[in-house]
């Protein structure tokens, strides 16, 4: 780490709070399931359905914090408010564990099952911590990654070794944080004081804000430059106007407007084929005017082939980001840990029961043990394959790059979601018909049954969450790479809303038929297995999907030449903007 420091301006201020509020953020996040159904005495399916509605929302809001942070405000600044505002809305839910007029009675048992559930004041003041915790997830999340980016230089050899460093160790953070909360945060909240456990993470983000304001004079601050929207809404605007001009068909871009800016910091683009509608926003007519520079006097009636090529590089993006949503719904099954709950959660021959919550570490753990082996072993094995191939055909370049593609590993990830939900399958009829022969509640099956799906949907991340990142970040125009940051959070988002959906049909339908309710407050009353029978089949179809999009997928720069001009200005500080 000593030439990665060199270049690093505030390593403490930078790191620290990372792990702060990732402790804080997460540690509140990751129990609120069992939170709402014990403390605040909601149904399973109203607790899920809520939880589904706050993650969407929470992940669309990166969309709007990254056009914020890029247009107006900075990533400083926005940091700064979305960090006092996780904040305020960790303190707010604390408080509704540590005063009992904001949440409802303990449900007793001689109530015989009818428990009180929030009122309209209680639900509010819940709904407002949510809400803070949004603000503040919408402006920490696009911009934490690229702001850590932004301290070191990328100009020099030890600034880039710099910025993999970091990247590196924001990564092991992240999951260092979400091991400490699913295991220890988690413990002391279902089994010592949800108003100690709660307040735990809001103690950790008050010093995660303390020590990013003490280092603002270190801070190396980005000013934002403008939106890189406006370019998009350009093109389709003029191209819209000019829908009815006529275009020769082989014209291979050449008889179009060609404009490109000194300045800019995005690579040149050759032409493609793909989405031809839109080359008409480049055709000059005798209206349009040019300024001295080169440039369209007016961008609303004239547009450059590098903005209608920078525009297809996003269109492009659009299907393959769609299979996200149900691959979020594959690889995140949130029935995981209501099975856990009535499952048998004590380690063998001991009395320590796991709290339900804390297996999630399984899924955890598979994507931190995958990680450092494919960086370390893959990747090396591969490039030496890939020499040793150059070597055979006579060429003396040896390949830099190794591993699958990016788009390979998002169709991996897929394909993992739908193994991982058949096993889900058996497992649960295991549990189920456990249950039923013991004649209680919670089966006598081991809840460690559950470990190799979980082990599986971290496999499955690792290869298509991190595929995603990388995949958005190297296809996205270089200066809309903090809307790429926010891609992955809004594939997550929607993954929400239709899973709620999903699960509210699926409650609905079979409430009332011969089988019953696949989804009831007792699993052992219910059928989770057909649900699991279900998401296995919308993954399959999921990657079927999938497969066609990439077969159709071209690489940004892959033109017709199969070459890309890389004229690039000497300034790259938001390149290696994540």
């Amino acid at each position: 780490m000593t030439t990665a420091t060199m270049n690093l301006r505030s390593t403490t201020g930078a790191s620290n709070p990372c792990l702060s509020s990732s402790l804080g953020a997460i540690g509140t996040l990751s129990n609120l399931q069992v939170y709402l159904t014990t403390v605040f005495n909601m149904s399973r399916i109203s607790a899920t359905m809520l939880l589904n509605v706050f993650n969407g929302t929470t992940n669309i809001a990166t969309l709007v914090g990254a056009y914020l942070s890029d247009t107006y405000f900075g990533r400083y600044k926005t940091l700064g408010f979305a960090s006092v505002a996780s904040l305020f809305g960790l303190l707010v839910v604390n408080l509704t564990a540590v005063f009992k007029n904001l949440h409802p009675a303990k449900c007793l048992p001689e109530n015989n099952g009818h428990c009180v559930g929030p009122d309209a004041g209680q639900t509010a003041f819940l709904l407002l911590g949510f809400g803070l915790l949004i603000i503040g997830a919408g402006g920490i999340r696009p911009c934490n990654l690229a702001f850590g980016a932004d301290q070191f230089n990328p100009n020099t050899e030890s600034g880039k070794r710099g910025i993999d460093s970091f990247f590196n160790w924001y990564y092991f953070t992240v999951t260092f944080a979400e091991i400490v909360s699913v295991t220890v945060v988690v413990y002391v909240q279902s089994n010592v004081s949800w108003s100690i456990g709660l307040g735990i993470p809001t103690i950790f983000m008050f010093f995660s804000c303390l020590l990013f304001f003490v280092g603002s004079r270190m801070y190396v601050k980005v000013k934002p430059e403008g939106s890189p929207m406006s370019s998009l809404c350009q093109v389709v605007v003029v191209a819209v106007k000019k829908r009815r001009l006529v275009l020769d068909g082989d014209h291979h871009g050449l008889e179009l407007f060609n404009y490109a800016p000194p300045k800019s910091i995005n690579s040149r683009l050759p032409y493609t084929d793909q989405f031809r509608f839109l080359d008409k926003a480049a055709i000059r007519t005798s209206e349009d005017r040019v300024n001295p520079d080169g440039s369209p006097a007016n961008p609303w009636s004239l547009c450059s082939m590098q903005h209608v090529e920078e525009t297809k590089c996003v269109l492009r993006v659009i299907p393959v980001a769609l299979t996200a949503i149900l691959y979020h719904i594959g690889a995140q099954q949130q029935y995981v840990v209501f099975q856990a709950l009535q499952s048998d959660r004590y380690l063998p021959n001991t009395n320590f029961q796991i709290p339900a919550a804390s297996y999630v570490i399984f899924a955890m753990l598979s994507l931190s043990l995958w990680v450092p082996f494919y960086d370390r072993l893959v990747i090396p094995f591969m490039r030496r394959i890939k020499n040793k191939k150059r070597t055979r055909a006579g060429e003396k370049r040896e390949s830099s790059g190794g591993g699958f593609t990016a788009l390979s590993r998002i169709g991996i990830g897929i394909f993992i979601t739908v193994i991982e939900s058949i096993i889900g399958v058996f497992v649960e009829q295991r549990r189920r018909s456990s249950a039923l022969r013991a004649g209680g509640p919670t089966s006598p099956m081991s809840a460690m049954w559950l470990v190799p799906q979980l082990a599986l949907g971290g496999l499955a991340e690792a290869f298509n969450a991190i595929g995603q990142i990388e995949f958005y970040y190297k296809e996205f125009p270089e200066n809309m790479r903090s809307i790429a940051g926010s891609f992955f959070f809004c594939g997550n988002a929607v993954s929400s809303y239709v899973y709620s959906f999903l699960i509210s049909i699926v409650h609905t339908m079979t409430e009332k038929s011969g089988t019953g309710n696949w989804l009831p407050e007792d699993l052992n009353k219910g059928r989770l297995d057909n649900f699991y029978y279900l998401v296995a089949a919308l993954c399959a179809f999921n990657f079927g999907f999938f497969l066609l999009c990439a077969s159709w997928y071209r690489y940004k720069g892959s033109g017709e030449s199969g070459s890309v001009e890389m004229e690039m200005e000497v300034k790259k500080l938001d390149q290696h903007s994540a």
